[in-house]
């Protein structure tokens, strides 16, 4: 079990970019330092190199930093894992994780991406190594990976190989106890849709979502945020009943150890998300 929550609300950040990183970790609970998809091939040395600037400023958050680090058997890879290292980075975001060997050889704390057909078959195997904390999915990979054009219907919602990987990536990252980060929404402004789904992501277990820009960070905050009517409930709850917490009844509808258990997650989301408005 991972004893590491650091809040719901998780930004990259291009590695490229180190003027960027700063603001980034104002708004965000986690800056994911990009060193993959965001930097060009051309850029990848540079984009250490900037990671490496930042360290030796004494400007990272060891503690709010992660770094998404290119995928076992690039030519990036070694190169990316000598820069953490030297940078005192404590956790990484491995891309397009497919082997559990590949996680377990990482002197770090792993946050396994699930963005392949492999990784997505193997999301329970890939979660448990024990330097393992989170496991996030990411349906674009995905689905370019299969040959598909597109990861959502017209309106916005995931097609059903999507969505079946974000089940497979909530459960298996459940099953070992580690968190479980939902997946990017692209469309920057759509932010209705954003809080749709990360509403139904807090609902289901999902511990934290990725942004991709800091205008949606506000956004996810808010969603996995408690409004007051469910704290109000959750506090009754736990407060009208005994150590043992056995079948009872509370306001009419039967309580047991499921019940107890979602109120105290209530309460848990709560302390995660300092500073926002319930309601």
């Amino acid at each position: 079990m991972t004893d590491w929550f650091p809040g719901p609300a998780w930004l990259f950040c291009p590695a490229t970019r180190p003027d960027r990183y700063r603001k980034a970790l104002d708004r965000a609970d986690v800056v994911i330092l990009d060193l993959e998809d965001a930097v060009a091939a051309d850029q990848k040395t540079i984009a250490r190199d900037y990671l490496l600037g930042l360290a030796q400023a004494g400007s990272l958050d060891l503690d709010r930093t992660v770094v998404r680090v290119n995928a076992s058997g690039s030519s990036d890879h070694p190169h990316d894992l000598e820069a953490v290292a030297a940078s005192r980075i404590r956790r990484v975001m491995l891309a397009k994780a497919e082997h559990r060997h590949d996680i377990a050889a990482i002197d770090a704390e792993v946050i396994a991406l699930i963005e392949t057909p492999r990784g997505v078959e193997r999301a329970g195997a890939l979660a448990e190594p024990s330097n393992v904390v989170g496991v996030m999915w990411g349906a674009d990979d995905l689905v370019a990976c299969m040959g598909g054009t597109s990861s959502r219907h017209q309106e916005g919602t995931y097609r059903d190989a999507a969505r079946y990987a974000r089940s497979r990536t909530l459960i298996a990252a459940k099953a070992c106890g580690r968190l479980a980060l939902d997946g990017v929404h692209m469309d920057i402004a759509d932010h209705s849709g954003l809080r749709s789904e990360c509403l139904d992501a807090a609902a289901v277990g999902f511990d934290g979502t990725v942004a991709i820009h800091p205008s949606q960070v506000p956004v996810i905050r808010a969603a996995y945020a408690p409004g007051d009517p469910e704290l109000d409930w959750a506090r009754r709850l736990l407060e009208s009943v005994d150590s043992s917490r056995g079948v009872s009844t509370f306001e009419g509808r039967m309580v047991d150890g499921p019940v107890f258990r979602q109120a105290e997650r209530i309460l848990q989301r709560a302390a995660l998300v300092p500073g926002e408005s319930h309601g």
